[in-house]
This record gives C-alpha cells, sequence and structure tokens, in this order.
C-alpha cells in the first residue's frame, strides 16, 4: 500500500503522528514516561535512543523526521536535552497538558530514587560501606565527564574559531570569570560569524534565554536554594555535565553550601540512577534542607525547561532551518566544552586520591572510549571495588 501521507512543514514526507483519544492518550503518556524513568539509565543519548525506540518504532506516534525535529529543538535551548525531547513529545501528543504530563512523569521517578538516596546518605554516609561505595563511584563519574569531553568534542569544535572560543573559555572559567557570561560570549561570537556568511532567514529569531536569577546571600533558604538552581536550569546547554561548572561556582565557591566531596558524590548519585542526570539537584537540595529542599531544587532546575519546550514548540519549523540559531548553539556547546573541562580536573584531584581511585578512573575511561561499556554497570563495579577494597 503506498503512504500517500501530505509532506510536513520542513517539506519532507512521512506518516503524520495520530492524534490521541484525549483520556486514553494522556494515560497512556503517563504510564510511558512513567515506566522510561524507572528504565532509562545511561544518560542523555541512551534516554533519546530508548524514547526513539518506544515513540517512532514501537508505538508510532511520531515518524522519524517528526522525532529528530524535536531532538534538534532541544538542542537549541538550555536544560537537559533527553528530558525536553520528552517534553516536546508530550506537548506534541496532547498539547499543553501532554507537556506537563509527560515530563513530570519522566522526572518523578528519579527524583524519588535520589531523595531516598539522600536520606540514606545523610544518615549513614558517614559508615564504612556507604564511605567505600562513594571511593569507589567518584572516580568511575571522573572517567565518564573524560569520555563525554571526547565524544561531545569531536562533534563540536568544527572549525578554528569554535576550538579557539572553547579553549578560551576553559581559560577564562579558571581565572573565576562568570559561567553564565562565558555562554553568551561564545554563542553571540560564533552567531555573528553565521551572520557574515550568510543572511539570515526572514522572520527567525534566537532563542531568548530567561533572565538570571538575582544576586543570592550566603545563608541557606528555599528562595535562595530555589533561585540557584533556577539559574542553573535557565543557563546550561549541551549536557548534564556542565551543571557541574554551575553549581561548583555558586554552592562551593561563591555560597560554600557544600564542599568538593559532597558535590562529586552528588553527581555519582545522579549518574547512578535512572532519568536525568540533572536529578543531582534533588539530591543536593536535600542535603541543604531535606525534603522540602529537595522539592524546591527539583522544580527550580527543571522548569525553565517547561517554558522553554512551551515557547518553542511552535516556532519549530523556523527554528531548524535558522542560520544564526545554529551558530549560537556552536559557540555555546564549545563554551560548555571548556567550563566542562575546568570543572573535570578540579573533580579529579578531589575524587582520584590513592592506587585503588587512579585504577578504576583508568579502567573506566578505557571500557567507555574502547567497549562503549553502559556507565551504570562501571558504576555499580566501581561500587564494589570501593567496598570491598576503598572502605575508608
Amino acid at each position: 500500500m503506498i503512504d500517500a501521507s501530505p509532506a510536513d512543514e520542513s517539506g519532507r514526507t512521512g506518516r503524520p503522528s495520530a492524534p490521541a483519544s484525549h483520556r486514553d492518550g494522556l494515560a497512556a503518556l503517563a504510564i510511558t514516561f512513567l515506566r522510561l524513568g524507572l528504565t532509562a539509565f545511561g544518560g542523555p543519548a541512551a534516554h533519546i535512543a530508548l524514547m526513539e525506540h518506544e515513540f517512532v518504532q514501537r508505538r508510532r506516534w511520531l515518524t522519524s523526521s517528526e522525532f529528530l525535529d524535536l531532538v534538534g529543538a532541544a538542542s537549541l535551548i538550555p536544560g537537559p536535552s533527553s528530558t525536553e525531547v520528552a517534553i516536546y513529545v508530550g506537548h506534541r501528543r496532547a498539547g499543553a497538558a501532554g507537556l506537563a504530563l509527560a515530563g513530570s512523569c519522566f522526572i518523578l521517578p528519579a527524583a524519588l530514587i535520589v531523595s531516598a538516596i539522600a536520606w540514606a546518605y545523610v544518615r549513614f554516609g558517614r559508615l564504612p560501606v556507604a564511605s567505600g561505595l562513594l571511593h569507589g563511584v567518584e572516580p568511575v563519574v571522573v572517567a565518564i565527564i573524560a569520555q563525554a569531553l571526547w565524544t561531545f568534542g569531536r562533534a563540536a569544535l568544527k572549525t578554528r574559531l569554535l576550538a579557539a572560543l572553547g579553549l578560551a573559555a576553559l581559560a577564562l572559567d579558571l581565572l573565576g570569570v562568570s559561567p553564565l557570561l562565558l555562554l553568551a560570549i561564545a554563542g553571540a561570537v560564533s552567531a555573528s560569524s553565521r551572520i557574515r556568511r550568510a543572511p539570515e532567514l526572514p522572520g527567525v529569531a534566537l532563542p531568548l534565554l530567561p533572565l538570571a536569577a538575582g544576586t543570592l546571600a550566603e545563608s541557606v533558604s528555599l528562595g535562595k536554594l530555589f533561585l540557584v538552581f533556577l539559574k542553573a536550569g535557565s543557563f546550561v546547554f549541551g549536557s548534564g555535565y556542565v551543571l557541574l561548572a554551575f553549581l561548583r561556582g555558586d554552592l562551593v565557591e561563591r555560597l560554600g553550601w557544600l564542599d568538593t566531596k559532597q558535590l562529586v558524590d552528588a553527581v555519582a548519585v545522579g549518574q547512578l540512577t535512572p532519568g536525568p542526570v540533572f536529578t543531582t539537584a534533588t539530591f543536593v537540595g536535600y542535603l541543604l534542607r531535606g525534603p522540602a529542599g529537595a522539592l524546591v531544587a527539583t522544580v527550580g532546575i527543571f522548569l525553565p525547561s517547561f517554558l522553554l519546550v512551551a515557547a518553542t514548540a511552535p516556532l519549530l519549523p523556523r527554528l531548524r532551518r535558522s542560520r544564526i540559531a545554529s551558530g549560537f548553539l556552536d559557540g555555546v556547546n564549545v563554551a560548555s566544552l571548556g567550563l566542562m573541562a575546568a570543572v573535570s580536573a578540579q573533580l579529579a584531584r578531589t575524587a582520584v586520591v590513592d592506587a585503588l581511585t587512579a585504577g578504576i578512573a583508568v579502567a573506566s575511561l578505557a571500557l567507555l572510549l574502547r567497549f562503549r561499556v553502559n556507565s551504570t554497570w562501571l558504576i555499580a563495579g566501581g561500587a564494589l571495588l570501593g567496598v570491598v577494597f576503598g572502605a575508608r
């Protein structure tokens, strides 16, 4: 049978996604994303692959071209890319209700699991078994970040200008320049180079960044905690690992709410659990203010994603063709790599402290680069080695 479906807005042909009957559509959406939130291990790329299999191949809610449009749009806005793809799918399937439901159901399982682990960390974190477990997991996190830098760098450093922007961001971050300023400048420089090379399509604008949160005082309060994570959720591009640069700058260096070891542990928990890496914020919030802090930090860091998807979803056909938006994203991505490199060096000094942790870090990096072992298995192996050999 010949598929006579009309061309989509990007000019490609394909089967249009069928609208859901509302009640059944919302129920299926909730159940599907709750299941994905419980089982989506391995980071954003793995999450997106699971969604493609679920929504394109299995359920046929979207065509391949429609799904790729959503992935591309998620890369043009700050925030956790796989979570934003989930939110876009929900919006495409069931409008505003689907947007809220898909994103919330994808985030909720991970947030609950991370909160439970944070409770155990606060209560038992100084016991030998828990300490040894983290001793083995922390160097795996360093290796995962290094592997991400290698992978992203090969894709992002496409020109000499972009390489220079990435190196400049690394150097300036080490000198203490604000990560937000570095991202904005790198994006603007790269976008301006695109403007000089070719005219922009009419009627297409750069996606606007939300305003930064106000200056925070030194004491921990729920309001200040919300603003710190709202700012991070509004400006982190490229990967959840870039979140480390913001959290280190705000929570460790400027506010002194955490030490570096606690931040490494928070990232390790975000890696160990399914769902978005950004639930690192849930863990940090619990450490600082208990269950209320976990809720406030989680809402703060994910709220910008919901708002940005709601604002950009109607603009996707034009955004995906925008040379300026593409140039801006290229600049932001290479600056993000520079921030990741700076923070990974700081984390390595804290996590790699003896022969055991050095061996775990080197072996993990080799397994990631050579055999592409799922990071979840590496974290589990590091935890086991830490418990058996490295209790502190």
